[in-house]
C-alpha cells in the first residue's frame, strides 16, 4: 500500500446500515479508497463478481461463495457478515386457492428466483430438517440461471416461461407457492410456514445460528499481493458497522471467524446436503488466507 496515493479498489456493496458509514464517505483510510459500482441492487451483479471476478471488493451471497470456491473461483472469504435474517416469512402460497401447509408440498410447484439463491437454499433447509418436506418431490420452477456458470440445476427444477414473474403465476394458479425477495401486501398471500416469526425464534434457538445471506469477498489476488490492503478493507468495514444504530437483540452482522463459525458452519451443511457443493468445507478452510492477517 502505497501511503500518498490509496490503493483504488473496484467494489460491490450494497447500501445497508452497516455499510452507509463507508459508502457516505464518513470512515476514510489514507491506503485504500473504493470505487463503488454504480449498482443498486447488489444481486444483480453476483454473476460478474464470480464469472469475471470484476471485483477487487464484493459483497457476496454466501450459497454463490460457497459455490465458487467449489469450482475454484479466485475468491478470498472475509469474516463480515453485511446481510442476514431468518427466512421463514418469505415463503408464500395464494390463500384464495385454499390452505396450505409445508406438509403439503409434495408434488407441488414452487417458484424461486434460481435454485442457488441464498433465500431459497435456507427454505429448502427448513422444510427438510423441520417439517420432514422431502425435497425432491417439489417442482422447483426458476427464473434465472445461478450465478456460478458451471452449475446446472437438479432434474427437480424446470425454467418458468420467460417474461413470467414468480407473483404473477403465484396469483393465476400456475405456482402453489413461490419464494418472493421481500413480504407481500397482497391479501391473499400468505405466509406457508405457520406463525413464521415463531418459528424463526425456535430455529435460532435450536441451531445457535443465523441464517447469512451476504458476506464481503476479495479477488485472492488482492489477498495474496497486498495483505496489508485486505487488513484494511476489513478494519474500514468493521468500524462502518461501529457506527450503524445498535442492533436489535440479535446481532444479525457478526464479524469475526469465532462469531461466524456456528452461522458458517450450518450453512455449509444445509448447501453441501443439497447438492449445490460437492463437499462440505470446514470453516477453517474458507479463511486461510486471512486468519492470521485478521487476528482469527
Amino acid at each position: 500500500m502505497n501511503q500518498t496515493h490509496p490503493l483504488r479498489l473496484h467494489t460491490l456493496l450494497g447500501d445497508h446500515p452497516t455499510t452507509l458509514a463507508l459508502k457516505r464517505g464518513e470512515v476514510l483510510s489514507p491506503h485504500v479508497a473504493f470505487d463503488f459500482a454504480d449498482v443498486k441492487v447488489p444481486n444483480t451483479a453476483f454473476k460478474r463478481a464470480v464469472r469475471d471476478i470484476e471485483f477487487d471488493v464484493s459483497e457476496l451471497a454466501i450459497v454463490t461463495f460457497l459455490m465458487a470456491k467449489a469450482h475454484g473461483k479466485p475468491l478470498t472469504l472475509l469474516p463480515a457478515v453485511v446481510v442476514a435474517r431468518f427466512q421463514h416469512p418469505y415463503l408464500v402460497y395464494n390463500a384464495e386457492r385454499g390452505p396450505l401447509v409445508p406438509g403439503d408440498l409434495a408434488g407441488r410447484r414452487v417458484g424461486i428466483r434460481s435454485y442457488s439463491v441464498t433465500t431459497a437454499m435456507w427454505i429448502r433447509g427448513i422444510l427438510a430438517d423441520d417439517y420432514g418436506v422431502d425435497l425432491d418431490k417439489v417442482k422447483w420452477i426458476t427464473f434465472e440461471e445461478a450465478h456460478v456458470a458451471e452449475y446446472r440445476d437438479p432434474p427437480t427444477v424446470e425454467r418458468a416461461p420467460a417474461g413470467s414473474d414468480a407473483m404473477s403465476m403465484l396469483l393465476e394458479g400456475r405456482l402453489d407457492a413461490a419464494v418472493l425477495a421481500a413480504p407481500s401486501t397482497d391479501p391473499r398471500i400468505r405466509t406457508l410456514i405457520p406463525d413464521p416469526a415463531a418459528a424463526a425464534r425456535a430455529w435460532h434457538k435450536r441451531n445457535q445460528a443465523l441464517q447469512i445471506n451476504h458476506m464481503v469477498v476479495v479477488k485472492e489476488s488482492l489477498s495474496r499481493s497486498d495483505p496489508r490492503a485486505v487488513r484494511e478493507i476489513y478494519r474500514l468495514l468493521l468500524e462502518s458497522k461501529r457506527a450503524a444504530p445498535a442492533a436489535g437483540e440479535i446481532d444479525t452482522t457478526p464479524f469475526g471467524i469465532e462469531a461466524n463459525r456456528r452461522n458458517l458452519e450450518v450453512a455449509i451443511d444445509y448447501v453441501h446436503r443439497q447438492k449445490l457443493i460437492p463437499r462440505a468445507f470446514s470453516v477453517d478452510e474458507l479463511f486461510e488466507d486471512v486468519a492470521d492477517l485478521l487476528g482469527g
